[in-house]
């Protein structure tokens, strides 16, 4: 029996259609196949992101294709065969079939082919290696990718050792479609694998390291893959920082009763001390974003110490402080540390008590400051805080009247 994935709209809307006939114009019919994870998450029955497509022209042919066609297209990996298509606003990446010449478990020396079993030999899990025509028609060149997939085994295409001394970044890939994608006992043979060359990662970018681990972390609910990364000792070659997995996992729990959105630097940070300048030093390693690094940082400063109990008043003056943001992280982080299953209640409480209140700007300038007779220097901004300080501590008053007799008052306090 013929598998197909029938019409669905992804393949048939007009910037699809406009590639796949781009290259079809140059390479006839059956020269191009969507490929990987949108055939893939189709089976599935799951959202699609991206789409690649996979084809036998070479990427010139594919570049000459598409600006014949009037598509853009974008040379964003030709030394690989990969050329990006713009159609109408969406990007198609598109690559030559390939085989690996030489590898060195960070990159590969590959040659164009025509042969589809040749490309699928050289991909990383048989649920990845499938394709499928422009009509919907399935292939499994591997003759494993399609049960695979529905039975949410990720198998590595071939012999796992190759596939990973082949890109070492293969080893964290397994878990991370373990988390996504993995039901039931994980592949032995891929497990196994990936625990004796785990010593590999050190070798890989920082970026490739991130951008993996955060993909992970992404999932639903990663912890099965946690754990088992943790087991292989896979996850302490990927994140030696890691403190353990008990906040991580009433973190999850607690996302996942909630209804949370799943926030993969916030579990990331889960994992780690309580400690800001270990924080930035990881994120440096694995070269973070700033924006990244500075979440970090702020989730895990455990000054000042916060506690369920907070009352309102409590929490205003900390969201002032921290920024929302920052409190609701490390609320959400106390809350997931915490072995007082009594507390949940309190803790759940102050998230939207923080997110529900807009900070007010301090309502004092540096004019008025002089104004009170306060001579232009250091002291004005000593002045302007020490005033600060009352108008936090009396929960933000609009009065102000009061808040410049306040001012006043500081201001004759200080010797100038």
């Amino acid at each position: 029996m013929i598998e197909s994935l029938g019409s669905l709209p992804w393949m048939t809307r007009p910037q699809t259609r406009a590639v796949i006939e781009a290259l079809e114009a140059a390479g006839g019919a059956g020269c191009a196949r969507f490929v990987g994870g949108c055939v893939r998450n189709a089976i599935l029955k799951q959202p699609i992101s991206d789409i690649d497509i996979a084809t036998t022209l070479t990427p010139e042919q594919v570049a000459e294709a598409l600006t014949r066609a009037g598509l853009k297209a974008v040379p964003t990996g030709v030394e690989h065969g990969t050329v990006t298509a713009v159609a109408g606003n969406h990007p198609f990446e598109i690559t030559t079939l390939r085989r690996d010449v030489e590898t060195d478990g960070r990159r590969a020396v590959v040659a164009f082919t025509t042969d589809w079993a040749e490309d699928a030999m050289r991909r990383d899990f048989r649920l990845n290696a499938l394709y499928a025509d422009p009509n919907g028609k399935l292939y499994d060149p591997t003759a494993g990718g399609l049960a695979d997939a529905r039975a949410g085994r990720i198998v590595f295409v071939g012999d796992a050792e190759t596939r990973i001394r082949e890109d070492a970044l293969r080893i964290l890939r397994f878990f991370r479609f373990t988390a996504w994608y993995g039901r039931g006992e994980p592949d032995a043979a891929g497990l196994a694998a990936c625990a004796g060359l785990r010593g590999l990662i050190g070798a890989l970018s920082a970026e490739r390291v991130s951008a993996e681990l955060l993909k992970l972390l992404a999932a639903e609910d990663p912890r099965p893959a946690v754990r088992l990364m943790a087991q292989a000792g896979v996850l302490g070659e990927a994140l030696p920082e890691a403190a353990g997995l008990a906040r991580f996992e009433r973190l999850v729990t607690i996302e996942t009763e909630m209804l949370f959105t799943e926030d993969a630097l916030l579990r990331l940070a889960s994992m780690l001390p309580d400690d800001p300048v270990a924080g930035a030093a990881l994120a440096e390693r694995l070269r973070l974003s700033n924006a990244q690094r500075d979440r970090l940082v702020a989730a895990l400063d455990p000054d000042p110490a916060l506690k369920s109990w907070m009352s309102p008043k409590e929490t205003r003056q900390l969201v002032y402080r921290l920024g929302v943001d920052a409190f609701c992280d490390r609320v959400t982080l106390a809350w997931a540390a915490s072995e007082r299953p009594a507390a949940t209640v309190q803790w759940r409480a102050l998230l939207p008590t923080a997110r529900g209140w807009t900070a007010p700007k301090f309502p004092l300038s540096g004019d008025e400051v002089m104004a009170a007779g306060v001579p232009k220097g250091p002291l004005i901004g000593e002045v302007m805080r020490e005033v600060e300080a009352w108008w936090v501590e009396s929960d933000f008053p609009a009065d102000k009247l009061a808040l410049i007799e306040r001012l006043k008052a500081v201001a004759q306090g200080m010797a100038y």
